[in-house]
């Protein structure tokens, strides 16, 4: 199996697209570039990123890249995985919770989950409800994790502050439908979190790797 040839490009890319988010970078570029204003205070109502609280689905490779990551940017974080070892968890100064805790007391929710039974449209109209905080939510596990219908109405209703897919729903959207469109709380990329050279390198040697291995007897 080839288990860690983009685990630190996908981190990097929750990485960028929270900070993207949360310093309203698209909105102050399209400021400077198009409209040709130069000022500061058209976003409002920035918050300090240290000392947020990420909340991560999924500890698993990804999910612990992403929280040291975070705790670097001297955020808190908390994780729901009912698989994960304590001490695992521990190691990284991440505190396990169970899954409505995680929803009340995250500011950002990630999520870094596998795609199961259990965990489609995990993330609904329920779930959004019990989010205190109104957190922004990034998904760079599998989209269908997410009710695309049931986001918009979090965050047409404020439930979600705002939200960075790097998929949809379905892995060949309608984008001439999509209402997640066109609003400057929501970043949408092509499931391109895992891209990058060394990862394009990475998942051919490692296949390769694999293969000879086990030509060779050594697995």
């Amino acid at each position: 199996s080839i288990l860690d040839y983009c685990t630190q490009e996908t981190a990097e890319n929750t990485m960028a697209l929270m900070l993207n988010l949360l310093r309203a970078i698209r909105q102050y570029d399209r400021s400077v570039q198009v409209d040709r204003v130069w000022d500061y205070s058209v976003v409002q109502h920035l918050s300090r990123i240290a000392g947020q609280t990420l909340g991560i689905a999924g500890l698993g490779r990804i999910g612990q890249s992403v929280a040291r990551k975070a705790r670097a940017f001297d955020m808190e974080v908390i994780a729901y995985d009912p698989f994960i070892p304590a001490e695992i968890a521990e190691g990284l100064g991440v505190k396990l919770v169970d899954f409505d805790t995680l929803l009340a007391e995250s500011d950002v929710i990630s999520l870094h989950m596998n795609l199961t039974e259990e965990n489609y449209h995990m993330f609904n109209k329920e779930t959004f409800m019990k989010c205190k905080k109104h957190p922004v939510l990034i998904n760079e596990g599998r989209g269908a994790l997410v009710s695309d219908d049931d986001l918009v109405w979090a965050l047409d209703n404020g439930y979600i502050k705002g939200a960075a897919l790097d998929m949809l729903e379905s892995e060949n959207p309608d984008l001439s439908t999509c209402k997640l469109l066109g609003r400057d709380n929501v970043l949408l990329t092509p499931h391109c979190g895992y891209f990058s050279d060394t990862s394009n390198y990475l998942v051919a040697k490692l296949s390769m790797d694999n293969a000879l291995a086990y030509y060779n007897g050594d697995y």
